[in-house]
């Protein structure tokens, strides 16, 4: 029976070429001449027996089948390469953690504190998985993610890390003389939403006894670091989480002018399926991640 699966080399010229947009560039990743891209896209046409790409204006441009069949062979060879990747870290206790994490946390949080991880495991690659929303925890190139919420996800253990502790927080002000004296002057001044977060102002709101305001109306974004940097440029006030924003209020980008919240139900948990909970690299980062919150 013919084989139905060409070789590797002939569907990376392919997806290198969708990814850069061209052969040029694709040869330049590759570190291949234009020539041998070009003979490589030729023959996995010819292997496929249709065209891959058309030449619309001088530039290549995927038909209609090719446009299919690179989107499918795409996360196949992300699949391998994770694959080979793990085996070839595994040796000594070590290998790849594929993890997933919310942009903010990411960069708020998580990533300063990640030197220590390295330098305790050295032997633990990690590698971040494009953040999506809705995991169910059946692909096979993530591992583990940081998600906000209630800490329940379908087929998946969760471990709270932080995040339940909500700040006010304001445009930056001088020494002594805060923006907000008193929790009922929030009241003349926008409140910035959160569109993960439509209940925060009301519970903040109920916390601090104040009244007659509207607590859904106002600007709405959907990161933490967007509402910080909103509230930095003098749009109105916000509430995050304090880990978010603890070096930011340090630092005097913005100002906790009552440092007083609330404590919320939604926070950060580190998730991940049942199955992978013996994976070692896992198993480190987790005890790690647990030791520093």
């Amino acid at each position: 029976m013919r084989a139905m699966h060409p070789p590797i080399h002939l569907l990376r010229a392919l997806v290198f070429t969708v990814r850069h947009e061209g052969i040029s560039r694709a040869a330049d990743a590759l570190h291949l001449t234009q020539s041998a891209v070009s003979k490589q896209i030729l023959e996995l046409e010819s292997m496929l027996g249709v065209a891959l790409f058309e030449r619309v204006r001088k530039r290549l441009v995927l038909t209609p089948l090719g446009s299919r069949y690179e989107a499918a062979v795409r996360p196949l060879l992300a699949q391998l390469e994770a694959a080979t990747l793990d085996v070839m870290t595994s040796v000594g206790g070590g290998g790849a953690l594929h993890l997933s994490c919310l942009p903010t946390f990411a960069a708020k949080w998580l990533i300063p504190k990640l030197p220590e991880f390295q330098r305790l495991h050295p032997q633990v690659s990690l590698q971040f998985v494009p953040f999506t929303q809705g995991y169910t925890f059946d692909r096979t190139d993530l591992d583990a993610a940081i998600l906000f919420g209630e800490g329940i996800w379908p087929s998946a253990r969760a471990d709270y890390l932080t995040g339940r502790e909500v700040v006010l927080i304001a445009p930056p002000a001088p020494a002594g003389k805060p923006h907000v004296a008193r929790a009922s002057e929030v009241a003349g001044w926008t409140r910035l939403q959160h569109t993960s977060v439509p209940h925060a102002w009301a519970r903040w709101c109920e916390v601090h006894g104040v009244q007659g305001i509207q607590t859904r109306a106002g600007p709405q974004l959907d990161q933490f670091h967007s509402l910080i940097r909103a509230v930095n440029a003098g749009m109105g006030l916000a509430l995050v989480p304090r880990c978010l924003v603890a070096d930011d209020i340090k630092s005097g980008q913005v100002s906790a002018p009552l440092d007083d919240g609330y404590t919320d139900a939604l926070g950060y948990h580190l998730c991940y399926p049942e199955f992978k909970a013996q994976h070692e690299p896992l198993r480190a980062f987790r005890e790690w991640l647990l030791g520093r919150v």
